[in-house]
């Protein structure tokens, strides 16, 4: 280990600055969030030091340096563009046992500065010494996604507790267990969702019941299939989970970034048959919750939209259990955006309407009059077994039987396909793409050969459109 983390307390302690340009800039923004003083040496600033200088948020010192400025500063950095005149504060600093930071010049370096992510008080450094920074960065970008941003505030109420809880709990190991019940659970939760009042109610109810078990049920929207269109929401509850409950849309990308030793249930639904009995999951959700543990209900697309989440969190608010959403890119976004289909556009279609193929048995039936309007997109879910009906339905009602319409096979998917044709043929389209599919019919389906950009796609030959041209 070349380098010691050390996390140094500089509020209001002087920090010398040799250099007033874009560089030094970036250094001083970082020094003054720490509190620092910090005198600047320039022959001139740049615009943005200028300002501070002219509200007195930093000092301009002097225009030349000299050795003696070195005596009364806590650390030192240069930061000019003159290699000589860089040695000279390095040397200078190191006769005084100052720390100093020439700034790319890793040699010349007592003290290095790190990649941050910060969710103060919470502050996570990387550094690779100096040997790979933009790896570093790489990394606290990847930290940075998995951090919540209200961990700081989260951190100063813990903080605030901290008195309380081992005046109650007198043993290391005992706070200990309460703190990562705490952090991984309902108070947790409560916090990210901005209820702040309810997460203090959560500690005091736990530390008078420390063995009390409280858990929660988090329903997520795992988005349609590629990974990189979870939310960092979603991710960062991934990772908190004790069990998840998914189903069989859910990719496998997706889980991957469920947290290692989390416990998994399939209880996916396929066409025709069930896995897990609706009823049966409500009370594997509640059961779980119940037990103390994070559920999380990991469900492809967004939950509330043909995903049956609305029914799930019913039954959990008749017994009683806490849960909260976070949604997910639906299905018919994400799929006809990696498609290249715009839902709406102002030469084709002026509104979007969302219809699932699958309805209950005693449900209404379509209002196919207002479903055949044009000028309009309809995304059908679930809907390759019903295209016929579909088809017939809506050229009954009006639509014109060569409204181009689109099947998007595994949407967002490495082995995304589209077929497109017209609406008469929607029927022996739907039959040769895989699942799951989604169905498109509007003519904003005629701007695909334009706009497709995630893949090529694999139009069926004998279904040529007159109005898409699949050439």
């Amino acid at each position: 280990m070349d380098y010691l983390p050390l996390f140094a307390a500089l509020k209001n302690r002087p920090v010398l600055v040799v250099g007033g340009g874009e560089v030094a800039a970036r250094k001083i923004a970082l020094l003054t969030r720490a509190g620092a003083q910090v005198r600047v040496v320039a022959r001139a600033l740049h615009p943005e030091l200028a300002a501070l200088a002219e509200a007195k948020a930093i000092d301009w010192f002097a225009q030349a340096f000299d050795e003696a400025q070195l005596d009364t500063v806590f650390l030192v950095i240069a930061a000019t563009n003159d290699s000589e005149l860089n040695r000279r504060v390095f040397d200078a600093a190191n006769a005084r046992q100052r720390l100093v930071n020439v700034v790319d010049d890793q040699p010349l370096c007592s003290f290095i500065f790190p990649s941050i992510v910060d969710r103060s008080p919470l502050v996570v450094a990387i550094s690779s010494g100096g040997n790979a920074p933009v790896l570093a960065r790489l990394l606290r970008e990847k930290i940075e996604a998995l951090l919540p941003a209200n961990l700081g505030r989260m951190a100063e109420v813990a903080g605030s507790w901290r008195e309380k809880i081992k005046a109650r709990l007198t043993t290391t190991d005992a706070r200990r267990r309460f703190w990562e019940r705490a952090f991984r659970g309902r108070f947790a939760s409560q916090m990210a969702a901005g209820n702040e009042q309810a997460a203090q109610e959560t500690l005091a109810q736990t530390l008078a019941e420390p063995e009390s078990e409280q858990g929660e049920i988090i329903l997520v929207g795992a988005g349609p299939g590629d990974a990189g269109l979870l939310t960092l929401r979603g991710l960062q509850v991934m990772q908190q989970a004790d069990v998840v409950l998914y189903d069989h849309l859910v990719s496998d990308g997706v889980l991957d970034l469920v947290r290692r030793d989390a416990e998994r249930i399939c209880v996916g639904k396929r066409a025709g048959s069930h896995a897990v009995a609706q009823h049966e999951t409500n009370q594997m959700l509640i059961d779980f919750a119940r037990e103390g543990k994070t559920v999380v209900r990991l469900k492809g697309g967004d939950p509330f939209i043909f995903g049956r989440g609305g029914e799930e969190l019913q039954a959990a608010k008749a017994a009683g259990v806490p849960f909260q959403v976070v949604p997910g890119v639906t299905a018919a976004s994400g799929a006809t955006a990696y498609a290249g289909i715009p839902l709406t556009h102002r030469d084709y279609a002026q509104s979007a309407v969302f219809v699932t193929g699958h309805y209950k048995p005693d449900s209404a039936p379509f209002d196919w009059t207002l479903l055949a309007k044009s000028r309009q997109t309809l995304a059908i879910y679930m809907g390759t077994m019903k295209a016929a009906e579909i088809s017939e339905q809506l050229i009954q009602h009006g639509r014109d039987a060569d409204t181009p319409v689109a099947v998007i096979s595994r949407g967002t998917r490495e082995d995304q396909q589209v077929f497109t044709g017209t609406l008469q043929q929607l029927d022996a389209l739907a039959k040769q793409a895989p699942m799951p599919a989604l169905l498109v019919i509007g003519e904003v389906v005629t701007l695909h050969p334009q706009l497709a950009w995630y893949q090529q796609s694999n139009p069926a030959e004998e279904f040529r459109s007159s109005v898409v041209n699949l050439a």
